[in-house]
């Protein structure tokens, strides 16, 4: 049996990899609660550090703390959307392992532009100056102000709020968040210096290529993750592939394509593959919700990508809640899909991801709702990714490093996997 933080029937529904409005919500739920955890770290840590902060650096962050809490007290579910985008909690994590001095004082004065959101966001009146010392301000979820002078001026109420640079180089007037559902940004009118993220089509997920913690720095993370800049993110392309990537899912597993939608909030580009190289994707553990993703060449690849990383959300989130994986386990196997070894937690994330996606496959492969290209690809992948979970899972059931929860989790992946090829009817 599960423990306490996660009904029963939502384990199940999760091991089967399969979308439910109510497993989302409790995912969120624990991103939010791990959000808050490492906020509370962060504070008690510049508290108890306090004598050894340069006092400019530690009267600034209180001033955003101060502006943050006002904020939370006039919308809490818009602050709680800033707070639970992405990048906020690579932001988090970075700061909460950055060495004492110089490096840490940087981390902090990114609070500036989480509270200036949040307080956008909820409407909340701002008024005066905060110190940007690292130059632009990043507004997480909305964009970010050039401030060579590095103060940004403040003035605005419910209707909306001015933000400028001091000296005058950069301004834009944004607007609380919409009346439009949870998660929906307000507008903005750029003036000079502002770069405003984009939403993709039909929903709420941002393309993320402003935002200076959407992937780990150089040399912190195994492989390339390099992100892509605006100039190399060509619009039209995204919002195109996306969009009919969108369909292509909603025509073979409705369900499945709004889960895309409810589970990221970000998708981050990664600067493009070398010729011949297949296309990389990635989920960073401390920023669940973003999938960081290198432009696939179709719209079919496109889809694909966002069941896989929407999958390494769910369990990053899922092991939040309950540990699927005991401590200290140091062997390794060899999987269907990667050509190097893994550690058992990143084998229970690849067989996870891809029990998803041979779930689709199944789909696309019976259904009527596919492309007969589509159809074709994926009764290749899943005759071949079938096998090879199937592999992995056996792995896993033998290992020694699950704990009881993961046990039961592997177990119900494993009738899921069962089910898949023998009949349509089989897979709910």
């Amino acid at each position: 049996m599960t423990s306490a933080p996660i009904p029963a029937e939502v384990f199940a529904a999760l091991a089967r990899t399969r979308p439910a409005p109510r497993s989302t919500a409790t995912l969120r739920a624990a991103i939010h609660a791990r959000r808050m955890l490492l906020l509370k770290s962060l504070l008690v840590r510049t508290d108890r550090q306090r004598r050894l902060l340069d006092p400019a650096a530690r009267r600034d962050f209180e001033r955003a703390w101060a502006l943050l809490a006002a904020a939370e007290r006039t919308g809490p579910a818009a602050v709680r959307e800033v707070l639970d985008y992405p990048t906020t909690g690579a932001w988090l994590t970075a700061a909460l392992a950055a060495p004492q001095g110089a490096a840490f004082e940087r981390h902090l004065a990114h609070l500036a532009g989480v509270a200036v959101a949040a307080a956008v966001r909820a409407g909340h009146p701002v008024t005066g100056t905060l110190t940007v010392p690292t130059g632009p301000l990043v507004l997480p979820g909305l964009g970010v102000l050039r401030c060579p002078s590095g103060r940004v001026r403040l003035d605005g109420g419910p209707d909306g709020a001015r933000i400028a640079d001091d000296g005058g180089h950069a301004d834009a007037v944004l607007h609380p968040a919409g009346r439009n559902g949870p998660g929906v940004p307000g507008r903005a009118d750029g003036g000079t210096g502002w770069s405003e993220l984009r939403t993709l089509p039909g929903g709420t997920v941002r393309l993320d290529d402003l935002d200076p913690y959407r992937t780990p720095p150089p040399g912190t993370a195994p492989g390339s993750l390099r992100a892509a800049g605006r100039p190399d993110c060509p619009w039209e392309t995204w919002a195109g592939r996306w969009r009919r990537a969108r369909e292509l899912l909603a025509a073979v597993d409705a369900r499945r394509a709004a889960e895309t939608g409810a589970v990221l909030r970000a998708v981050v580009p990664l600067a493009a593959a070398g010729p011949g190289a297949t296309p990389m994707g990635a989920t960073l553990r401390s920023a669940p919700g973003a999938a960081l993703i290198q432009l696939p060449d179709t719209a079919r690849e496109l889809a694909e990508a966002l069941v896989h990383e929407t999958h390494h959300t769910k369990l990053a989130a899922l092991d939040e809640l309950v540990p699927l994986c005991g401590p200290g386990g140091d062997a390794v196997h060899r999987v269907g899909w990667r050509p190097d070894p893994r550690p058992v937690p990143a084998v229970l994330q690849g067989a996870y991801a891809h029990l998803a996606l041979t779930d689709l496959w199944w789909r696309v492969r019976t259904g009527a709702g596919a492309d007969p290209a589509w159809r074709r690809r994926a009764g290749e992948r899943f005759e071949a990714f079938r096998e090879e979970v199937g592999q992995a899972l056996s792995l896993l059931l033998e290992s020694d490093e699950l704990t009881q929860a993961g046990r039961e989790f592997v177990r119900g992946m494993t009738r899921h996997h069962a089910g898949l090829g023998v009949t349509a009817q089989n897979v709910p």
